[in-house]
């Protein structure tokens, strides 16, 4: 059972954006998958390496539509995605260094962040990248 089902709550209307959604949300399943398995820790730093570097991509497609667009909120929006990405550099670090297993704590921050982020921060773009002709 996935952790985060894709449901329309989660669209912003932008197809690439979705998918690019919906990869996160897979790779966040899979490591919720392989902790219920006992496999968690063994691919934890692998997953969440994957999963930042895939941010990256996914959070420079959002940006550049902020700056082609005008985007009215894209400080505040990239001081999020900042954030993030320091924060997952932060359990990579902390992983290598054996300082931090899986735990309910990165999952549930992932899952949390990723989720409240579309929801909220991610909706707001929605109205403003349609009609730019960004569907």
């Amino acid at each position: 059972m996935n952790l985060i089902s894709w449901d329309n709550s989660l669209s912003v209307n932008v197809e690439k954006i979705d998918k690019q959604h919906q990869k996160l949300i897979e790779m966040i399943n899979q490591l919720h998958s392989k902790m219920k398995e006992g496999k968690g820790n063994k691919f934890t730093e692998e997953i969440i390496g994957k999963m930042a570097e895939y941010t990256k991509i996914h959070f420079s497609t959002e940006e550049k539509y902020f700056d082609l667009f005008d985007f009215e909120e894209s400080d505040k929006h990239k001081a999020e995605h900042k954030a993030f990405i320091e924060k997952v550099a932060e359990f990579q670090d902390k992983l290598k260094k054996g300082e931090l297993s899986l735990s309910i704590e990165v999952l549930s921050f992932l899952t949390n962040w990723l989720t409240n982020h579309i929801k909220g921060s991610d909706k707001k773009y929605t109205k403003c990248f349609n009609e730019h002709g960004l569907r």
